[in-house]
């Protein structure tokens, strides 16, 4: 990350999972969910409105199908804290981890115009997921797309059966 990201406030610095109600997963999850968290801190916008104190912490923690996204600031305060339902998103997760398992399969016997086909759905349906992402988090964040396909990716991750 550059300095000048360093400087921003309106991004997160850090990213947790609540190990109470987040258990960690098989070896494969864990190493995808610490590639998201990293991708995730590494490149973002993350601003809470009518607030100017990031950067901020986020961790995120899961009571039955709602995750709770906790934002805080530096010193600990709380800057806001996010209920969001995974229900409207399970569909679309299903889909999408469909595709995935698709995908890879395909990498091993398709064709590259295969493989393409079946990437372009993919990317679609994780588009489509970050939009969702995004409009939940409405009114209470202000992120941009790249920060709402990385938060798609981390909640997949969340969600991955194996």
């Amino acid at each position: 990350m550059s300095d000048k990201a360093d400087e921003r406030r309106d991004r997160l610095c850090e990213v947790f999972l609540d190990e109470e109600t987040i258990p960690r997963g098989v070896i494969d999850v864990d190493h995808e969910r610490a590639v998201a968290i990293f991708d995730l801190v590494e490149e973002n916008a993350f601003g809470v409105p009518g607030r100017d104190d990031g950067p901020y912490t986020l961790t995120i923690s899961q009571e039955e199908s709602k995750l709770t996204f906790d934002v805080r600031t530096g010193d600990g305060e709380q800057a806001v804290s996010i209920i969001v339902s995974m229900t409207p998103l399970r569909p679309l997760l299903r889909d999408y981890f469909m595709v995935c398992e698709t995908y890879y399969s395909a990498i091993r016997t398709a064709s590259p115009r295969q493989i393409e086909a079946i990437d372009r759905e993919r990317t679609a349906l994780h588009n489509e997921g970050a939009e969702l992402m995004a409009q939940r988090l409405t009114e209470k964040v202000t992120i941009d797309q790249g920060t709402a396909r990385r938060l798609f990716t981390l909640v997949s991750t969340l969600r991955w059966k194996t």
